[in-house]
């Protein structure tokens, strides 16, 4: 039988609370959310739209095609996925979030500033892939598959632990 003290540790309360967040999620996304297609969908076009705007704004010719693509002239372009679309990482961040305690009127704020943020960020992910795949598909691949997800993941971990030591109420919620 478990110690009680075992399940009032703080780290296992968080782990526990995450674990669960992530199932429940998991859940509502591939059962209801995914199958619908219209908020993938919508996430998408955001990130093609605000990708397409940064290029232009660099003088790149860019293309785009029906929902998801997106390219630089001369290139073979880009597939946008729905694994790639980032509202996976958005519902990491947010279950981050709501595990510390904090003020919820604070926490909303911070995590609709943090959705933004991720997703400003893998809109520029989606430029540099753009731009790359210009010179190279093997770098845009191992890019993609590597150094993007690191920067993004680091990004949501830093974007907690500034939670974490500046926001919160010092605590699993």
């Amino acid at each position: 039988m478990m110690n009680s003290s075992f399940l009032k540790n703080p780290s296992v309360k968080f782990l526990f609370f995450i674990f669960s967040f992530y199932i429940s999620w998991y859940l509502v996304y591939y059962w209801w959310i995914h199958p619908l297609e219209t908020v993938d969908l919508f996430v998408i076009d955001i990130t093609v739209s605000i990708s397409k705007w940064i290029l232009e704004l660099f003088n790149y010719s860019v293309f785009t095609g029906a929902d998801r693509l997106i390219g630089i002239d001369g290139s073979g372009g880009l597939w946008v996925g729905d694994s790639c679309n980032g509202i996976v990482l958005f519902a990491l961040f947010t279950g981050f979030i709501v595990a510390y305690k904090g003020n919820w009127k604070l926490k909303l704020l911070y995590i609709i500033l943090g959705i933004i943020s991720i997703e400003f960020l893998n809109s520029l992910r989606l430029v540099f892939l753009a731009i790359l795949d210009t010179h190279s598909r093997a770098w845009t691949e191992f890019n993609h598959a590597y150094t993007f997800t690191i920067i993004i993941y680091s990004f949501i971990f830093m974007l907690w632990i500034l939670w974490v030591n500046k926001f919160s109420k010092k605590g699993i919620a």
